[in-house]
């Protein structure tokens, strides 16, 4: 399971699927559109101008009313290597055509250009409050997330994070929309007593300014051991969600039983990144797993982001590397995971 551990952008090939599996119907701008609101209002889709700002009751995140609430939509790549694709037009289209109401902005501590190596922190700042402002513009909830992968253990760049977290909950406490993420993926030998630790300085930080906010917790193993969080909850706050991160090529039944067992006993579980081809974030798509995931997060109302909105080259970038459009992508701009991804928004398959 070692997940995504060249970051930077690869060269790898498509690799093809069965040729008709994922085909679909060109639609213009104007009609796809109206194909997204007349789906919305079908669904009856939690967007924050209805929903407005989430809580968690039990297993369920819920709206301002305490209805159920369900979010699905994309996470960007790393921000610092695909800033184009945070841009106003972008998110408008995947609300409007897309049917989506979620957009994650994941931004990595490590990695060439990482917040906490040699980025620039401002200018990934800069990137963050423009995505939490064009998310609000186009009535989508964000995710804000502090992605650490390379690092491991969130303790290693801790005080950076609690100087984030200080400032960018001080500025985002106005808006309803916004979700926090305060570690990406722990994982090799990080435990979640690690974690915990972590989370006992973050989140005290985070709430002086910020009471309420709904925030996301990592675990170890890049994050599939929901199990351990299960065991021993964060009690100190509410409004706690744990993530489940799955990869449909590689993490399959067990991962699932294990989701749906600690969901059945009342733990909040929130999956902030998945793709439908291997953990490596490439290789084959594997539809029938993808299908066995979506089953399963609805049955449950498991809110969740799919990886991701780049034209990098691999399987799990939902735009095709020879495409530079940053909006209003055709079924041709889209590779195969975008166009599984497309679909299962909009219900057109």
């Amino acid at each position: 399971m070692n997940r995504k551990q060249t970051m930077l952008p690869r060269i790898l090939r498509y690799t093809a699927v069965a040729a008709g599996v994922l085909a679909a119907v060109v639609l213009p701008a104007a009609a796809a559109g109206s194909h997204a609101k007349a789906a919305a209002e079908e669904k009856q889709l939690a967007v924050p101008s209805v929903c407005g700002k989430l809580h968690v009751e039990g297993a369920q995140l819920v709206g301002q009313t305490g209805a159920p609430v369900q979010l699905k939509g994309i996470s960007t790549h790393g921000i610092a290597w695909y800033p184009q694709f945070i841009n106003e037009d972008c998110f408008q289209m995947f609300r409007k055509q897309w049917n989506a109401n979620l957009i994650r902005l994941a931004m990595y501590t490590a990695e060439p250009g990482g917040y906490c190596t040699d980025g620039d922190p401002e200018a990934l700042k800069q990137l963050i409050r423009d995505g939490v402002a064009y998310a609000s513009a186009a009535d989508l909830y964000v995710i804000v997330d502090w992605h650490i992968l390379s690092d491991g253990d969130p303790n290693l760049h801790k005080e950076e994070a609690k100087a984030f977290w200080r400032q960018m909950s001080k500025e985002l406490s106005g808006y309803d929309n916004v979700i926090y993420e305060i570690c990406n993926e722990p994982n090799g030998s990080t435990t979640w007593a690690d974690v915990k630790a972590y989370a006992a300085e973050i989140l005290p930080i985070i709430r002086e300014n910020d009471p309420d906010r709904v925030v996301l917790v990592g675990n170890p193993v890049w994050s599939q051991c929901v199990d351990q969080a299960a065991a021993d909850p964060i009690t100190e706050y509410d409004n706690i969600m744990y993530t489940l991160h799955f990869y449909a090529g590689t993490h399959k039944q067990e991962l699932r039983d294990r989701l749906e067992t600690v969901v059945k006993g009342g733990l909040p579980v929130f999956v902030s990144e998945y793709g439908i081809c291997d953990a490596s974030g490439n290789g084959n798509l594997n539809l029938e797993e993808a299908k066995a995931w979506m089953e399963l997060l609805d049955r449950y109302q498991i809110s969740s982001a799919a990886w991701n909105l780049s034209n990098c080259d691999e399987s799990s970038a939902i735009v095709r590397p020879e495409c530079s459009k940053t909006a209003d992508f055709t079924m041709e701009d889209l590779s195969n995971s975008g166009r599984w991804l497309y679909q299962m928004l909009t219900g057109n398959r």
